[in-house]
């Protein structure tokens, strides 16, 4: 039991780290900084990686328990995994505030790149003219 206590004990450990690199990189992404976008998701990879190797020895620690539970054991697993789940709920928060900001950045830029095509539509247009009235006076 004292195995698994400590399984959850660093998958919490390891989704603060998660929680943390979100709230760092929220801060980027509102002030439109989207320059460590790769580095970001690559770290966040990496953390769910341990996570998902946590709960597979968590699961192997789980089919070995024989042995009764003590009240301190019930304890600390009730409080371990209220931790989890509070790290689990915050960091889905998280993902749709960072959602959010991307697709407002996505946003800006399909409207940027709309803004720009129509101006190149009227620059084009503008010579269009220029070309014809050019050859209107040669004539």
């Amino acid at each position: 039991m004292l195995r698994i206590i400590s399984l959850l004990n660093q998958k919490n450990h390891y989704l603060e780290k998660f929680y943390s690199l979100n709230e760092n990189e929220i801060l980027n992404f509102s002030a439109g900084n989207f320059d460590q976008l790769e580095d970001f998701y690559q770290t966040r990879e990496k953390i769910l990686e341990m996570v998902k190797y946590l709960d597979q020895e968590l699961d192997k620690a789980q089919n070995l328990v024989t042995n009764q539970v003590t009240t301190e054991q019930r304890r600390e697993l009730r409080e371990a995994l209220a931790v989890k789940d509070e790290y689990v709920s915050r960091i889905l928060s998280q993902d749709l505030e960072i959602l959010a900001c991307i697709e407002s950045a996505k946003s800006n830029i399909i409207r940027e790149l709309q803004d720009l095509r129509k101006t190149k539509r009227a620059v084009s247009g503008y010579k269009s003219n220029l070309k014809n009235h050019q050859l209107d006076e040669e004539a």
